[in-house]
């Protein structure tokens, strides 16, 4: 395997965007495309790792920044006020969204049936509320991702295969809202699996979370074992909703 990545810019309402690409050289032809969400941080080098990640299992993926000019935050505060700069506006958001999956769906590596996407925390909800939208992906997968929805589906509009890596003890995300959400997808007649990982909090993905919960006081923490299970979860989710969409 040998891994070549290139960063490309897009616009989505007037402002420059950034994307990660990465890819395995080694695999001749077109590969189904995964774009990867990032946290509030922003599209940081945790993010293009994981980008460069999902391009080893035979992807072309692509590392998402929703901020403008791949713009990074490192304290809570900045990183909220960031985020909900754009799940404040729906426009934005689907604006932004779909920029991406366009420069995705357009790469001439990409087999351009079989997208997917990914996402984590901020990234988590991107993705979710992608299929909601009815966006033509094949798959998607959130990891701690926030559920609440920007646009509730009517039936058969949710087209994407759904999947959601859950913290059971995240304490960001209320019974409430995990009730709302299958609910909701429930009356979509949507195909969607909700996995809870006993123990894991919010952030159980990134290694970097025990040290930002003890700077900043906040409920997060890295589990080796739900991260390890929800990647392997992700990687089945995709194998299955790709073969069948050659």
């Amino acid at each position: 395997m040998t891994l070549e990545t290139k960063s490309v810019s897009f616009m989505a309402d007037g402002k420059e965007l950034l994307g990660h690409l990465a890819w395995d050289t080694e695999i001749e032809g077109e590969r189904p495309g995964v774009l990867v969400f990032p946290e509030w941080w922003g599209l940081n080098d945790y993010i293009k790792k994981r980008t460069e990640q999902v391009a080893s299992l035979g992807y072309l993926a692509m590392g998402v920044d929703m901020y403008g000019n791949g713009k990074t935050a490192n304290h809570p505060d900045e990183a909220g006020a960031l985020m909900n700069g754009v799940l404040g506006d729906l426009d934005t958001l689907k604006a932004r969204v779909e920029a991406a999956y366009q420069v995705l769906k357009d790469q001439k590596l990409v087999d351009s049936n079989r997208l997917g996407a990914i996402g984590y925390c901020f990234g988590g909800a991107l993705v979710l509320n992608m299929a909601r939208f009815g966006m033509d992906l094949q798959g998607v997968v959130s990891f701690h991702g926030a559920l609440d929805s920007m646009k509730k589906p009517g039936p058969g509009e949710v087209k994407a295969q759904v999947l959601v890596c859950h913290g059971a003890d995240d304490q960001l995300i209320p019974e409430e809202a995990i009730q709302g959400f299958k609910q909701e997808m429930d009356e979509a007649s949507a195909d969607y699996k909700f996995i809870s990982y006993q123990g894991a909090l919010h952030g159980f993905t990134n290694p970097a979370a025990d040290e930002r919960a003890k700077f900043f006081d906040l409920p997060l923490a890295y589990q080796e074992s739900a991260d390890l299970q929800s990647w392997h979860a992700m990687k089945t989710h995709f194998e299955k909703v790709f073969k069948t969409k050659s």
